[in-house]
C-alpha cells in the first residue's frame, strides 16, 4: 500500500465517491473541493486507488476531515487508519509552536468506534454538542 499527498485528480476522487455510494457532484463542484483541501491523500494498492482522504479549514485553529472513503473491498484492512494517520501527522506539523489546532470531522452513521480507535472524542458529552473532536 502506497500513500500519495497532494496528487488526488478529479476522475479519481469521483470514481471513488462513486464506488462507496456517495452524492454525484458535478466536475466542478469536485474540482473546487481538491483545489481548496490542505492536504489530499489517496491510497493505491498496485497503482489501483482503493481509499482517500483531505483535510480542509483554516490551517492554524481549526482543520476538518473530510472525504476519508475506502472501498468496500479494502476495508477494515487498515487502508482508512494509515489515511487518518497522515492527516493525523500533517495536522500537527502544520499548527503553530505552543498552540492547539482542533482536528474535526463527521463521521457517517456507524463508524463512531474505528474513530475512537484513531484518538478522537465521540461528542456530545459532558463538554461538547454533537460532532467529533481532536486536539493536537
Amino acid at each position: 500500500m502506497i500513500l500519495k499527498e497532494n496528487e488526488l485528480d478529479l476522475d479519481t476522487y469521483l470514481k471513488l465517491r462513486q464506488e462507496v455510494g456517495w452524492k454525484k457532484l458535478s466536475n466542478e463542484q469536485a474540482q473546487c473541493a481538491i483545489n481548496n483541501s490542505l492536504i489530499t491523500v489517496v491510497a493505491y494498492d498496485n497503482h489501483k486507488p482503493v481509499g482517500m482522504g483531505r483535510i480542509v479549514g483554516d490551517g492554524a485553529v481549526i482543520c476538518y476531515i473530510q472525504d476519508l472513503i475506502v472501498i468496500p473491498s479494502y476495508q477494515k484492512k487498515g487502508v482508512g487508519r494509515m489515511i487518518i494517520d497522515r492527516l493525523v501527522k500533517f495536522a500537527k506539523d502544520i499548527k503553530f509552536q505552543d498552540t492547539e489546532i482542533m482536528l474535526d470531522l463527521m463521521c457517517a452513521k456507524g463508524r463512531e468506534e474505528f474513530y475512537k480507535k484513531c484518538g478522537f472524542t465521540a461528542r456530545p458529552n459532558e463538554k461538547l454538542g454533537p460532532g467529533m473532536i481532536m486536539y493536537l
